[in-house]
């Protein structure tokens, strides 16, 4: 057909209408808030970097929690800051850590809150990479024991989910199997897949007090320049039993999220990370952007490019802007 007979202005006439043919929906369910546990009682540090966000001790986390289910967010996940840090990240494996104790208080008090808890060793090691140090590097199979480890705790402790971002070579085989040792034949795994060595995540780095305290992470995060080989580690987290798989950052690589979903049959999540987060924050406070519709704007784009869960600090006020 051609103009004047076909005009597809005709189905943009009307609010009910452009609702009707909306493509793309994000709904407050398709939405994860992650959040920053820490020592202490009553305690609420200010992220500079990351507005709106705060380091929480678990009292004030466990409401934090009651506060997002109020508006329909209904899953979170958990970073821990720790009281003290050892030279692999076996510390926050203990029973009485951080995140074991952070999940034990938001299942006794906020039953219906989904829990998923970030697994890997930055927070928690003195020299900030996300393993054992061997050589000036991180020592891939060591990291496993720690991995796995953690993993383990978080079970015992009531996760209902975990995630390792740790990007070592067959973490999530190394988990599964040791969760299936231990009868946690149904806890899922979402594995961040696709973690990119990425400029986004200065923030998240002053979050978590987890910068590397030498060197970079290029010799274990993805080189930014690759697609091919992150549909090579999807593929290999899948063998190993991932049942998500995830993308990270997300604006950057909304074509990886593409070509995730066009080749797995499985879900696909998706970080909006602190970088992406904090950027909108700054051009709002400068009154360059609406943040509103810049918000809706960039969760939407990372649902229409595939993918079923996102990651984001934007998911509380997304989900308030929805009210």
């Amino acid at each position: 057909m051609y103009y004047p007979t076909t005009r597809l202005r005709r189905l943009r006439q009307n609010p009910v209408l452009r609702s009707m043919v909306t493509e793309t929906k994000v709904t407050t369910d398709d939405l994860i808030m992650p959040l920053f546990a820490c020592p202490g009682k009553n305690v609420k540090n200010p992220i500079q970097s990351m507005p709106g966000n705060f380091q929480l001790s678990i009292d004030l986390l466990v409401e934090e929690c009651k506060s997002l289910m109020e508006v329909g967010i209904n899953s979170v996940l958990l970073f821990g800051i720790p009281e003290t840090k050892d030279d692999t990240g076996i510390i926050g494996a203990h029973e009485h850590a951080i995140i074991p104790r952070a999940i034990r208080a938001i299942k006794k008090d906020v039953p219906g809150m989904y829990v998923i808890a970030d697994v890997c060793n930055c927070e928690y090691t003195t020299h900030g990479h996300c393993g054992t140090i061997v050589n000036g590097d991180v020592d891939n199979d060591l990291t496993l024991d720690t991995l796995a480890a953690q993993s383990i705790s978080f079970a015992k402790s009531g996760v209902d989910m975990v995630a390792p971002s740790d990007m070592m070579d067959g973490r999530v085989g190394k988990m599964r199997k040791a969760l299936d040792t231990n009868h946690f034949y149904n806890l899922p795994i979402m594995a961040y897949s696709a973690k990119y060595a990425s400029s986004f995540y200065g923030p998240f780095r002053d979050a978590a007090d987890s910068a590397p305290q030498f060197g970079d992470r290029n010799s274990y995060q993805m080189n930014p320049a690759n697609s091919d080989e992150a549909l090579r580690e999807i593929e290999l987290d899948i063998e190993e039993g991932a049942d998500i798989v995830m993308v990270k950052p997300a604006l950057s690589y909304l074509d990886i999220i593409r070509r995730a979903k066009d080749t797995f049959n499985i879900p696909i999540a998706a970080y909006n990370v602190s970088g992406e987060f904090s950027m909108v924050k700054a051009a709002a406070e400068k009154g360059w952007i609406d943040e509103e519709r810049m918000v809706k704007e960039i969760l939407t784009s990372i649902k229409r490019a595939g993918s079923d869960i996102i990651l984001t600090y934007h998911a509380k006020e997304f989900a308030q802007y929805l009210r």
